[in-house]
Order: structure tokens, then sequence, then C-alpha cells
């Protein structure tokens, strides 16, 4: 058995290096503002910031795991570390956005090593006994660190500079680094084959960043936009087509087979898609057009990551009463709902109430996540033979975040042509000289970020934006909806009857 001080390192060494990797995923959000006003970034430029990171972390999620059973789950997990490390460096001294999204491609790269490290190091450590407790200590952390990261960083972007953000990763990684060759025991799955699917993590990121590419870049059209999306349509297929008839697949398809495996990750991909793209926008919202700062805009967040924290508990035990079903039926209406409500109570008026605006929506949001996360979780862990756990939740980890990747695409496209829309027809509305006219609508590639002196121009720009942005949050909603009918239409009803 393990020694004591032993687990505490790896635990320690666990809950640090995912808070990295979890934190730069959401507290960059809070940062797209000073970046676009620093880098001189259009909104397509600054959907890649994000998209960079999210697509090669979600394409070399599963690849980064295996790698770690195959070559010493120690010996990746530190190096996940320094790559994002080095990744982080390179981001803070960033000159232009290009080399921006290029290092936060290469910190994507770091985060596919460490994630599925972090937890596949507590599971090789941890007796079965103390193992869940363990897995339940790291999430808490997690937790915590993620609900404050971007309210710390948020601070940071208006006390120092939006490059604190990613240079504060370099003195956690030190210390992450050392805890893990110190104090972190080696271990790998010498059962596993010693082949790897480097050809469908090549296919998979391929495939996600041709359709990704041709989603934020649709506006420009064109023979290229088509033939990208087109390739990337074909990798895709073929992914499919490698995975089928690989010995050793990252993404095992005989695991749809299952009924209840297939519905976990369609309610996963609806959900996790409506809410990943809603945070993409909601910082730019009450940054650029209500005029929260950026620490407050980060501080906004605090009841919908809170309350998934402190309710996810309460939700697990639901299932033992009324079994996953109904909460996963349940909770993706009241997250509709909340959508909803932030979208009716989206406004162009800076200095409205945060407590009477984005406060209620904010809670409805977290109660009904609350609701989902941990029923959807078990869903998909008991829907597979003990075996194929690990796997499992990699696939519908994977699946989470290439909802999240392609919703802030697509929302993307949505947002800028209703904006462009409404845009035009109101700069054309107002007493301007056509010169003018135009030099403004030369810049709406900015979004919300466009810079105009006339108060008149500053508010048709502001309810442009919010127009799409309500568009985006009711898409959101409908999402939602559809995550709770999948739930309702294939997830088994006997898990309800056999608990009653």
């Amino acid at each position: 058995m393990i020694r004591s001080t032993a687990t505490t390192g790896v635990l320690l060494a666990a809950i640090l290096g995912s808070s990295m990797a979890f934190i730069d995923g959401t507290v960059v959000n809070v940062a797209l503002a000073a970046l676009q006003a620093s880098l001189h970034a259009t909104a397509s430029q600054l959907q890649w910031v994000v998209e960079a990171y999210a697509l090669t972390l979600a394409s070399l999620l599963l690849l980064g795991g295996s790698l770690g059973d195959l070559y010493g789950r120690r010996k990746i997990f530190a190096a996940g570390v320094v790559i994002f490390a080095a990744a982080s460096a390179w981001c803070g001294l960033a000159e232009t956005v290009y080399t921006l999204i290029t290092a936060r491609a290469m910190q994507g790269i770091g985060a596919a090593l460490l994630v599925p490290g972090s937890l596949s190091l507590i599971s090789a450590s941890f007796p079965a006994e103390r193992r869940g407790r363990a897995i339940g200590t790291w999430s808490a952390f997690t937790a915590i660190m993620a609900a404050f990261g971007p309210v710390a960083g948020g601070w940071m972007i208006e006390q120092l500079s939006w490059r604190a953000v990613f240079f504060i990763n370099l003195p956690l990684a030190a210390v992450v680094v050392w805890i893990t060759l110190s104090g972190v025991p080696e271990s790998r799955n010498d059962s596993m084959p010693q082949t790897l699917d480097w050809p469908g993590a090549l296919l998979a990121c391929a495939g996600l960043g041709c359709v990704t590419f041709a989603l934020i870049e649709a506006a420009r059209g064109g023979t290229v936009i088509a033939t990208t999306a087109a390739c990337g349509v074909v990798a895709l297929i073929l992914f499919v087509v490698v995975e089928a008839r690989s010995t050793a697949p990252m993404m095992p398809l005989a695991l749809f087979r299952s009924r209840t495996f297939a519905g976990a990750n369609l309610i996963t991909l609806f959900l996790y898609a409506a809410f990943g793209g809603t945070l993409y926008f909601l910082p730019l919202d009450l940054i650029q057009v209500e005029g929260y700062t950026a620490t407050e805009a980060g501080a906004a967040l605090l009841p919908l990551i809170l309350l998934i924290f402190a309710l996810s508990r309460w939700s697990g035990g639901l299932i033992a009463s009324h079994g996953a079903r109904l909460p996963l039926v349940v909770g993706p209406l009241i997250v509709a709902a909340g959508f909803a409500w932030l979208a009716a109570s989206a406004s162009t008026r800076a200095g409205a109430s945060y407590w009477s605006t984005i406060f209620p929506p904010m809670f409805v949001l977290g109660l009904g996540m609350a609701t989902c996360v941990a029923p959807l979780t078990t869903t998909v862990m008991n829907a597979v033979q003990l075996n194929d756990a690990g796997v499992a939740s990699g696939v519908n980890n994977a699946v989470s975040r290439i909802a999240g990747l392609l919703a802030i695409a697509v929302f993307g496209v949505l947002l800028s042509v209703r904006f462009d829309s409404m845009l035009q027809e109101k700069l054309e509305a107002l007493a301007l000289s056509a010169d003018m006219r135009n030099a403004v609508y030369m810049q709406r590639a900015l979004l919300a970020g466009i810079h105009s002196g006339n108060p008149a121009v500053a508010r048709a720009i502001d309810e442009s934006f919010v127009s799409g942005y309500r568009l985006v949050l009711l898409i959101a909603a409908t999402l939602a909806i559809a995550s709770s009918a999948s739930a309702y239409l294939l997830l088994p009803r006997e898990d309800v009857a056999q608990k009653g």
C-alpha cells in the first residue's frame, strides 16, 4: 500500500495541476475585452483565442489518458504541466493576436496531458476504500478554484494586465512539478496494448479544426471556407471509420451500442453546448455593454459555480430516491428557464442593478446545472462495464468540451449575422453622413468593441449586440430543452419504477 504522505502529495499535485487547466478555460473569457483593446482583435480572432485551447484539449484528451497509461502517469502528467507552463509564458509575452492563438493551442496540448493524468494518478494511488473520498476532495477543491479564478483574474486584469492571467501559472506549475517529481509514485497500465490511436487523434483534430475554422470564418464566404468545411466533414467521417476498425481506439464506438450511454452523451452535447456557448458571450455583454469591470464580470458567475459546488452532493442523492432520469429531465428545463430569464433581462443600460438583472437568472442556471451534473456523470458510469469506466468518463468529458467548442463557433456566426443586420439598419436611421456610417460599419467585426464618440452611434452598437446576444440565449434555452427531451426519450424508465 502507498504511504499516506505519498497519497497526500498525489492529491495536492492533482488538485493544483488540474486547477490550472480548469481556471484557464474560464478566466480567459473575462479577459477577452481587455485582449481586444490591447491586441486590436476582431470578434473572430477573439473566438480563436478561446477555441484554439478548446480544440487541442478536446481532440487530444483521450489520447493524453492513453499516453499516461502506456508510458507512465506521473511522467505524462509532469510533461503536461511543463508544456502548459511554457505555453502560458508564451501567451503572456504575445505581441500579436496570432501569436496568442498559437500559444493557446499549445496550452491545450499541455492540458490534454495533465487533465486525464490528474484523475488517473488518484485512481492508481488510492486504495478502493479511500478513492471515492479522494476524488470528492479533488472535485471540491477544483470547483472552488474554478469559482474564484475569474474573480481573481478580473482583479489582475484591472490592477496589472491581462498578461498576468497567464504568468500566474508559472509559479503554480513549478510547485506542481516539484511535488510530482518528489512525492508522486509512478504507475502505468501494463496490460494495455502497446499501440496508440494516432490516426484517430489526428483525424479528430483535423476534422474539428476545419469545421470550427469554417464556422468562425463563415462571414468571409468563398471557396476556401466551403472547401475547409468539406474537408472537416470528411475527416470526421474517416475518424469514425478508423475508430470502428482500430484495435485500440481512443473512442470505442462499441460503447455507443448502449442506449443509455448514447443518450447520456446526447444530453451532454446539448446541455454543454448551451452552457459553454453562453459563458463565452456573457462577459463580453457585461463588460462592453453593461459597463461591468473585469472583476465584477468574474464575480457575476459566482452564484452559478458555487451552487453547482454546494448542491452536487444533494443532486447525487436524488439518484437513490428517484433514479437519474427524473433529475435529467427536470434539470435542463430549469437551465432553459435561466437562459430565457437572462435573455429577458439583457440590457443596454450601463449601471443596471446586478441583483435584479443578472443574479436571479444566474441562481436559476446554477440550480438547474447542479441538478444535472452528478446524475449525468453517474448515468455515464453506470451505463458501461467497470473495465470501461475510465474510457467512458473520458469520452463524456471530450463530448462536453467538443460541445462548447462548436457552440462558440455557431453562436458567433448567428450573433454576427444579427449584429450586422441590426447595425446597418440603425445606422441608416441616424442623421449621419454616408462616410461616417460606412466608417462605423466597416468596424463591425469588433462587435460591441467598436469605439465611437457619438452617443447615438454607441447606443446603436450596444442595441445591435444585445439583439444578437438575446438570440444566442434563446437558442441556448432551446438546446437545454432538447437535452431534457433526450433524457425523457432515451434514458430507461426502469430507474424511476425500481426506486418508487
